[in-house]
């Protein structure tokens, strides 16, 4: 879900070109159910092999790897590990949501309304863990590296790129900027043009890129009240305050030195612990232990994953396989962060 902190966060439209010699690491959940969200048939049907296993997440996260290292782009993408603790009952709710969208989807589809089964569709997503160990088999099988995070992906992303070892964060969500992220791309996955939920109309969408040091500057606020407003716009760590949108919870934050009193304005008795997510939002899990080493493409596996297993086109995954071979890095060695951050 993310925080809505949208309508006040400056952002900067870019071409992909321009983020060529950068190195991103990618929310590697949050592009996947992007993929899975997006790669459908019209009436909300995803990409399936034989076995009627779901195959848009590696459809994406194939094509669309290679697309941003042809851009001159290198990614790494971070898995989530384990959530914390108050993060139970989103994932409970998320659920819920997906079953209720997954029948109003069968509805939808009885009544052969294929615009509303395509919107249902695409909010019963869901990721399977089988789905993650595909993703990752095909990201070594590719040569491109990844990160298992000890909790959530975009709070070890945002950490890698507070500490250089990266250009910048790649996610859909604002709480990369909570976590610390320093930069945020948005829309890397899904750059191109993109149809409007429930509506024939198409536009493009560009890569954003958002600065932290502009959105404290231009909201007049430190981190610690970034994340005081992400408190009161509702994370997925807690729900929000009732009437409270981003310009009544930026007035609250700059008028208040604490949790405590912009409680009391609010009157707001929060179930969660709003002080243990202010601390894992400023002061997240994270591992040092990873590389950005990128190796040769593994032509044989490529093949095996994708066209022996899961049914791809064999002239499509050669044709690809190519591609990526011409625009990898070479074999065991490091990506240079000058080169990349010049």
């Amino acid at each position: 879900m993310g925080t809505p902190l949208g309508p006040v966060i400056p952002r900067k439209e870019i071409e992909l070109e321009e983020l060529a010699t950068r190195f991103l690491a990618v929310d590697a959940y949050n592009a996947l159910y992007q993929f899975i969200s997006v790669i459908r048939q019209p009436d909300g049907t995803p990409l399936m092999d034989r076995k009627g296993r779901i195959t848009s997440h590696l459809s994406g996260l194939f094509y669309r790897t290679i697309k941003l290292l042809e851009n001159g782009i290198r990614v790494v993408y971070v898995f989530d590990g384990v959530p914390p603790e108050f993060k139970r009952r989103e994932v409970e709710e998320r659920a819920e949501r997906r079953e209720e969208a997954e029948r109003k989807w069968q509805e939808a589809l009885r009544r052969g309304d294929i615009t509303e089964a395509r919107k249902y569709a695409t909010q019963a997503s869901r990721l399977e863990k089988m789905m993650v160990e595909d993703a990752k088999g095909l990201l070594e099988a590719m040569g491109v590296p990844y990160v298992d995070a000890p909790s959530e992906g975009e709070a070890q992303a945002a950490y890698m790129a507070g500490k250089g070892d990266v250009w910048a964060a790649a996610s859909q969500d604002y709480d990369s900027l909570l976590f610390g992220a320093p930069r945020l791309v948005r829309n890397l996955a899904i750059t191109g043009k993109r149809k409007l939920p429930g509506r024939n109309v198409y536009v493009d969408v560009k890569p954003e890129l958002i600065l932290l040091d502009e959105v404290l500057r231009t909201l007049g606020i430190d981190r610690r009240k970034l994340v005081w407003m992400g408190l009161l716009l509702g994370t997925d760590y807690n729900e929000k305050v009732p009437g409270v949108g981003p310009k009544k919870a930026l007035e609250l934050v700059k008028s208040f030195n604490s949790l405590d009193e912009i409680l009391r304005a609010t009157g707001h008795r929060p179930e969660e612990d709003w002080e243990a997510i202010e601390r894992f939002f400023l002061d997240p899990p994270h591992t040092d232990e990873y590389t950005l080493r990128y190796k040769n493409p593994d032509r044989d596996k490529i093949y095996e994953i994708l066209v022996e297993e899961h049914d791809f086109s064999p002239e499509r995954v050669e044709k690809a396989v190519e591609r990526l071979e011409e625009v990898t890095p070479a074999a065991g060695t490091q990506s240079s962060l000058e080169a990349w951050f010049g």
